[in-house]
């Protein structure tokens, strides 16, 4: 299956970016991809065999879809793997910034799908980066 990765830095240590990417509480902040949708539920039990369930809609109620998967490896503050519930497998990665302990490189490799252009796909993934990133860095 055809990878593509996406990625970011922010301006947080890897243990504060490591519990605001995976805490259900904020997970609910970011995780979506356009301004007029949001993230009204998630699940995250991060261990491997855990599930990953986020609940992603737009804000109108018009439409919307769980997004899920199961980890199938984690090293606490470094990465964590998971099979998405269509098979697909998705790598995030945790990053020091250097010499800068109050930076983290967030980076995320996932497979991409056949439904959707692959680059709508870079568009929509990164964007739910971008979002992580301003929540993160206004909190």
């Amino acid at each position: 299956m055809e990878k593509m990765t996406v990625q970011t830095s922010v301006n947080a240590d890897i243990l504060k970016t490591w519990n605001y990417y995976t805490k259900p509480e904020h997970i609910t902040q970011w995780n979506f991809a356009l301004d007029d949708w949001h993230c009204p539920d998630a699940e995250n039990d991060v261990k491997i065999g855990g599930k990953l369930i986020a609940r992603m809609e737009a804000k109108d109620g018009s439409e919307g879809f769980s997004f899920g998967g199961t980890y199938t490896d984690v090293l606490f503050g470094k990465r964590m793997e998971y099979l998405m519930d269509d098979m697909r497998h998705v790598r995030v990665e945790f990053n020091d910034n250097g010499n800068n302990n109050n930076k983290t490189d967030i980076i995320v490799t996932f497979d991409i799908e056949n439904e959707n252009p692959p680059e709508m796909q870079r568009e929509g993934w990164q964007n739910i980066l971008n979002n992580f990133k301003k929540y993160i860095e206004s909190n």
